[in-house]
């Protein structure tokens, strides 16, 4: 059973601890980018019908978002704490998010127009750059750098989740909801953590291949990108939102 630290925002635990299965061709890094790409053509594929949806049946758009977000989470859950079954279940946990972010992303685009595109655009340069960076050790993943990352991306999800938890109640966490300065700040500040994941995802990549992670692990560490994209996508349709106010 081998051990290897991850960046995943998604994962509670640092260190994943990987099954050694039977297999005659360890991860590599260029298997995970593939499996990522697979990943990314289900997401677009069923957000267009997704959004196609909502768009002719409105009544609809919530139950896609909030089903595609909740099936979502609890698939991710089992991948997480179940890395093998990662090659089934990343692509279903791709239709999920798809169907999610179709729909949001068409209320979005009913309330602004033309910002689905900017934020499609923008997530895409960010992934470029950031990958640019890792490449050419502009950012070298040390670990105190992983350490701050993570740490960052708790505390976001802490946030996250207090404020989820007091709306049942009525309260409302100042400064991430609104269109004040304050509230701009936070989302940017979100992004910038949501990037530097990127990095850590793309080191999980080099690092699987160097440790000859088992062939399933590819499919995770594809799982592990989207989960950030996928998060990084969202915040910045947010700030975009927050900046038009």
């Amino acid at each position: 059973m081998a051990i290897i630290k991850s960046g995943n925002p998604a994962l509670s635990d640092k260190r994943l601890k990987v099954e050694t299965l039977a297999t005659d061709t360890p991860m590599t890094a260029k298997g995970a980018v593939q499996k990522t790409l697979v990943l990314l053509a289900i997401v677009v594929l069923t957000g267009s019908l997704s959004w196609s949806m909502a768009a002719s049946n409105p009544s609809l758009a919530q139950a896609l978002t909030i089903g595609g977000a909740i099936a979502g989470f609890i698939t991710a859950l089992i991948i997480i704490f179940k890395q093998t079954m990662a090659p089934v279940l990343s692509p279903l946990y791709a239709v999920f998010q798809g169907a999610c972010l179709g729909a949001i992303s068409m209320l979005y685009e009913n309330l602004y127009d033309g910002i689905v595109l900017q934020a499609i655009l923008i997530t895409l340069c960010i992934l470029l750059v950031m990958l640019s960076l890792y490449q050419y050790k502009v950012i070298k993943v040390t670990e105190k750098f992983r350490m701050g990352v993570v740490a960052a991306t708790g505390g976001v999800a802490l946030v996250y989740a207090l404020s989820f938890v007091l709306g049942f109640f009525g309260v409302q966490v100042p400064y991430i909801h609104g269109g004040g300065i304050m509230s701009i700040g936070f989302s940017v500040v979100v992004v910038v953590i949501a990037s530097l994941n990127l990095v850590l995802d793309f080191d999980f990549f080099d690092k699987g291949e160097e440790k000859q992670l088992p062939k399933y692990m590819e499919w995770y560490g594809a799982f592990g990108l989207m989960v950030t994209l996928i998060w990084l996508y969202l915040e910045i349709l947010r700030l975009l939102g927050k900046s038009r106010r």
